[in-house]
């Protein structure tokens, strides 16, 4: 049984990748389930208290809180499932990596999706969101806190990683890939600068 965690900025293509295997009946464990049953459990509005719990959590039970409370349904996910692949998705810091090595060793593999700013821009403003400075701004903001919490080096850290510039067809086909190889860090140096597609 492989582990493929995912990690990438917002508008990158993750909610793709995922979309991707879970077109192929492989399962996907998203780690902001866990915080948006966390704010559910405090009576309070996943849309409007996601960030702030997500650090409470990370405060009350350490940098590893979400990974920690995120294993469970991994393992859940890998004992029900007839595939041989779970994906889990958006891991952001290095903390979280760790905490997923450690559970799973040689099994996890860490897939990175890479874009650039002006594409994820844009990408977000196909989803309904005006191209304006505000957005544009909100965006920037919103990848500075992510950054602040390691994403950056996280992604660095990946054993695959797929830049997501090119057709939505070939994004999808080097997901693919990851998701069949027997070894999935052995694509890492034919996928990194492979073209992607839209998420």
């Amino acid at each position: 049984m492989r582990v493929i965690g995912t990690v990438g900025l917002p508008g990158s293509g993750k909610g793709e990748a995922a979309a991707v295997a879970e077109a192929a009946g492989v399962p996907v464990v998203v780690m902001g389930d866990v915080i948006r049953e966390a704010c559910r459990e405090r009576g309070l509005d996943p849309a409007e208290h996601h960030g702030r719990i997500a650090g409470a959590l990370r405060e009350e039970e350490g940098a590893d809180a979400i990974a920690a409370r995120t294993l469970p349904r991994v393992r859940e996910a890998v004992r029900e499932s007839d595939q041989d692949v779970v994906v889990v998705d958006g891991l952001r810091s290095t903390v979280e990596l760790e905490t997923f090595r450690e559970a799973f060793g040689e099994s996890f593999t860490l897939l990175a999706v890479r874009a650039p700013f002006e594409v994820r821009a844009e990408r977000l403003g196909d989803r309904g969101r005006d191209d304006s400075d505000a957005d544009l701004a909100a965006l920037r903001e919103r990848d500075a806190r992510e950054i602040d919490l390691g994403l950056d080096e996280t992604m660095a850290r990946a054993d695959v990683t797929v830049d997501n510039t090119g057709s939505l067809a070939s994004f999808r086909d080097r997901v693919r890939a990851v998701l069949n190889a027997d070894t999935p860090a052995a694509e890492a140096d034919r996928t990194e600068s492979t073209d992607g597609g839209s998420p």
